[in-house]
């Protein structure tokens, strides 16, 4: 089983590269913790995708702490990776995109992946439960997507974005993005369109798991997007929205898999603490060796 990992982002509002920042008892970065607990449910293939520059030093720094027979690919998303056929001659600051990213890996993976953000802590429990769900999936329009809690994702540092998720019959139906979710008085809102929740409503945190048929439509949706030169200076295509199109045109369905997990990220700088020492924690509780990679 593969596991894709998303560090390419920059880490406007955390102040640094946050998918680098030494977070564990002995300086592991949070994605460590990701990739530990897939081992331990029998991923055995890590799939990073980053900066050109960050390249070298991720790949140096994770061959240097996985066990041998885990297979690495550690790839640079870069601006001028795009479909046969299609160039591109303008400026960006950065790539296309969160499925640009999850493209940038069609030529090393031919089996039903996991995706996740490698600046965020997913939990025991849903890599399980992606595993199990790869293992007993026998249909290849069918992906996945771990699912949590709404009031259990939230900043106590400021307003996060969220894709809420609506389904029926444990199939996703729609996520409809807000973009400034917090809780102000008791009361959980967007503040960008008043839209007030209970806080039990489950949200994607961006772990899928998906079929390589994703690969192929992601690049005729890469043609179709940058064909439109009002795309060429800032626009992004979302993984979310592209699995949204993949559903709306009946290419697949997703089951809503909801994660009893605790899930926690570094949205904001001062998220680092609570960071810290839930990792602490969970170490000191025997949830993980310290250091991490003394013990598989």
């Amino acid at each position: 089983m593969t596991l894709l990992l998303m560090a390419a982002g920059s880490g406007s509002r955390y102040g640094k590269l946050k998918q680098f920042d030494d977070l564990g008892p002995k300086d592991e970065f949070l994605m460590e913790f990701s990739i530990y607990d897939a081992l331990k449910n029998g991923f055995d293939h890590i799939v990073a995708i980053t900066k050109k520059e960050n390249v070298d030093f991720l790949k140096e720094h994770l061959s240097s702490r996985l066990p041998k027979n885990i297979k690495l690919d550690v790839l640079a998303q870069e601006v001028n990776d795009l479909p046969e056929g299609v160039t591109f001659t303008g400026e960006r600051a950065k790539p296309w995109g969160t499925a640009h990213a999850v493209w940038t890996a069609r030529n090393v993976i031919d089996r039903p992946f996991a995706i996740i953000n490698a600046d965020d802590y997913y939990g025991k429990n849903a890599f399980e439960s992606a595993a199990n769900f790869i293992r007993n999936n026998g249909n290849k329009e069918t992906f996945g997507l771990i699912a949590y809690i709404l009031k259990n994702t939230l900043s106590e540092h400021g307003s996060v974005s969220r894709g809420v998720c609506k389904s029926e019959g444990g199939k996703l139906t729609s996520i409809q993005e807000h973009t400034k979710i917090e809780a102000k008085d008791k009361v959980i809102i967007d503040s960008d369109s008043g839209t007030e929740f209970t806080g039990e409503e489950l949200v994607s945190m961006n772990f899928w798991v998906c079929q390589p048929s994703i690969f192929p439509f992601i690049t005729e949706y890469l043609k179709d997007f940058i064909g439109n030169k009002d795309n060429h200076a800032k626009g992004e295509i979302y993984l979310p929205f592209a699995i949204k199109e993949m559903i709306a045109k009946n290419l697949i369905d997703v089951d809503v898999i909801p994660s009893a997990s605790q899930w926690f990220g570094v949205t904001y700088a001062s998220d680092k603490d609570v960071a810290v020492a839930e990792l602490q924690r969970m170490t000191d509780n025997n949830g993980y060796t310290s250091p991490l990679w003394d013990n598989i």
